[in-house]
């Protein structure tokens, strides 16, 4: 798992099939700091996450297991939202 923060929403008014029911959003990858790491990248919202929130996405192959279908067009999958990060030095 990975973090990132939710940039903006993808809008799209056709997509695969087993995608309709969910939304894309365009997630910023972050470091445990919340300190920006690579480029933006389109994943699928599984979680609900609106824009400004930390989240927790996955990719690869597994991006497709929280959906309901055994196979869907997926990279990356939000699949949790962050409500707080705690570190060592930070205690």
């Amino acid at each position: 798992m990975f973090f990132a923060e939710v940039i903006g929403t993808v809008w799209a008014t056709r997509k695969d099939e087993n995608l309709k029911s969910f939304k894309l959003q365009f997630v910023q990858p972050l470091n445990g700091r919340r300190q920006k790491v690579g480029d933006p990248i389109v994943a699928v919202d599984t979680v609900g996450a609106g824009v400004g929130e930390t989240v927790l996405y996955i990719t690869a192959r597994e991006a497709v297991i929280p959906l309901p279908v055994d196979m869907a067009p997926v990279d990356a999958s939000i699949v949790g939202i962050v409500d707080r990060i705690d570190h060592k030095e930070d205690v």
